[in-house]
């Protein structure tokens, strides 16, 4: 989580120094390591007309920012998932909450592969090797 942290200011200096605005946008003066902030300095280049490279290195640097956003906002606990799919593992309700939206369609549709894939993932969650879809678990048993 940290790596991606320092990650954003070295982006964000490519983007501020490297490639020059093309367009009317101001470029920003300092690089925050906010979040919040370093959003809103990107956000005033979205609308603009850009080249190749400053297009490339906006896409990067907001994935960067929605990454390390997602990280630090997960907070999925182990217990929560191991519950979930102890009491309605058939109906797939412990993968909606890791963030497998489509497998956990998948398991309402099919009764969680008829208990059996549910019991799989019973398994796996205890062992610790089904995780949330954006990294860790915040909280393990």
């Amino acid at each position: 989580m940290k790596k991606n942290l320092l990650l954003l200011p070295v982006l964000m200096l490519l983007l501020t120094s490297a490639i020059p605005p093309s367009s009317t946008p101001v470029q920003p003066t300092s690089l925050s390591s906010n979040y919040k902030e370093a959003k809103a300095q990107l956000e005033q280049y979205k609308g603009s007309k850009l080249n190749l490279k400053e297009k490339i290195g906006l896409k990067i640097a907001t994935k960067q920012m929605q990454k390390s956003a997602n990280a630090e906002g997960a907070g999925k606990s182990q217990l929560v998932a191991l519950l979930l799919a102890l009491f309605v593992g058939v109906l797939g309700i412990h993968r909606f909450y890791l963030g497998y939206t489509t497998v956990g369609i998948i398991q309402l549709l099919t009764l969680g592969g008829l208990g059996i894939w549910a019991f799989i993932d019973l398994i796996l969650i205890i062992t610790g090797d089904l995780k949330p879809k954006t990294g860790d678990y915040a909280k393990t048993l």
